[in-house]
């Protein structure tokens, strides 16, 4: 019995769909385990910053993008790694402001989270100057200094964008809380460029 020629553009329709639909899946997971570009952090605390140092025990600051959909994932990531310290590190977020930004750019949800994360200072680092410092270029982007101002950890705590879990950073990180490691661990973060420019 032969088909009707209308069944075959049916049957075409659907199998092209079908390759888009998977195409766009494939983007999307591509997308979300491909870390942005890493930090360069200075192996000892910069002299210029004007962020206070903890000389009482560790200092972790977390660089955040407001806009920037990963962010949630990172503060929830953050909020696990204080509440497990219980006062242990002094954590602070620094929301990245740029240049030419507008006024509204850090009225986002994503910081309300970081609000609410008991002991966690939040600043403004207008025109990144700070993050510039710290060699911080990707949302999430973490750096941990021990007491005397050693460079222990730079990197991210979620596993992929937008991801919050376990994963190779956050155990990194704690790992370095817990039992100094002789030299600085690393891992990859996962977020949008710091300094890239204005989201809607």
């Amino acid at each position: 019995m032969r088909r009707a020629p209308g069944q075959f553009v049916v049957v075409a329709v659907l199998v092209a769909a079908l390759g888009a639909v998977l195409a766009g899946m494939a983007l999307l997971w591509t997308h979300a385990g491909t870390p942005g570009q890493p930090g360069d952090a200075p192996t000892g605390w910069p002299a210029a910053s004007t962020i206070v140092r903890a000389v009482d025990r560790p200092t972790l600051v977390l660089f955040a993008h407001p806009r920037c959909p990963c962010t949630r994932a990172s503060l929830g990531e953050l909020r696990r790694i204080v509440d497990a310290q219980r006062g242990r590190v002094d954590a602070q977020v620094w929301v990245v402001v740029p240049d030419g930004a507008p006024a509204d750019w850090s009225d986002r949800g994503e910081l309300v989270s970081a609000a609410d994360i008991p002991g966690v200072a939040i600043h403004f680092d207008h025109g990144g100057a700070e993050a510039k410092r710290f060699g911080a270029h990707t949302s999430g982007q973490v750096v941990l200094y021990d007491a005397v101002g050693r460079l222990r950890y730079q990197g991210g705590v979620t596993g992929s964008r937008g991801h919050a879990g376990d994963n190779d950073g956050e155990e990194r990180l704690l790992a370095q809380l817990q039992i100094t490691v002789p030299v600085a661990l690393v891992a990859p973060v996962f977020g949008c460029d710091l300094l890239g420019g204005a989201r809607p």
